[in-house]
């Protein structure tokens, strides 16, 4: 994962759904060029937050059994309105349809209550090591980095719900 665009998993109901937040901060290193004078979170990187946030459901619901979780489908992409440096951008994504490899999910983000960005996502999850028997190890890595980071981005309280 090049960008964690996800700070914070503020919701989890496993198998249902999330809820999380993205802090954008004028720092971040692509504002730069998009777009100089006005700084906004390109596009395709709030896509990315949104299969970011589809992703932890999954890995957290599947009990990270899987190595790599990548988009295979967008559907419906609409994007409503820029997300500016200062602005917290407020994900969720809720399962239309779960399989063993393969789960649909409609994701949003939204900020101050407005729609920035929604779709209709499909995502895939395997292990490297299916494909190429060599990567076991990787898988095992990746897995635990993502544990490692999950623990950082997902802090439940005694309110939150988790099943």
């Amino acid at each position: 994962m090049r960008f964690a665009l996800v700070d914070r998993i503020v919701s989890l109901e496993k198998g249902q759904s999330i809820a999380a937040v993205k802090n954008l901060s004028l720092s971040e290193e692509y504002l730069a060029d998009h777009f100089p004078g006005f700084p906004v979170l390109p596009g395709v990187l709030m896509l990315e937050a949104m299969v970011q946030t589809g992703a932890w459901l999954m890995r957290c619901t599947e009990d990270f059994r899987y190595s790599t979780v990548l988009l295979k489908q967008a559907r419906a992409l609409k994007f409503n309105s820029f997300v500016t440096p200062g602005r917290t951008l407020c994900l969720s994504a809720t399962v239309q349809k779960s399989g063993d490899r393969e789960w649909t999910l409609k994701a949003r983000g939204s900020v101050d209550d407005a729609s920035a960005v929604s779709a209709r996502i499909t995502l895939e999850q395997f292990n490297l090591a299916e494909r190429d028997p060599s990567m076991a190890d990787s898988d095992q890595r990746t897995i635990q980095h993502m544990r490692d980071l999950f623990g950082q981005v997902w802090q439940p309280t005694a309110t939150a719900e988790t099943d």
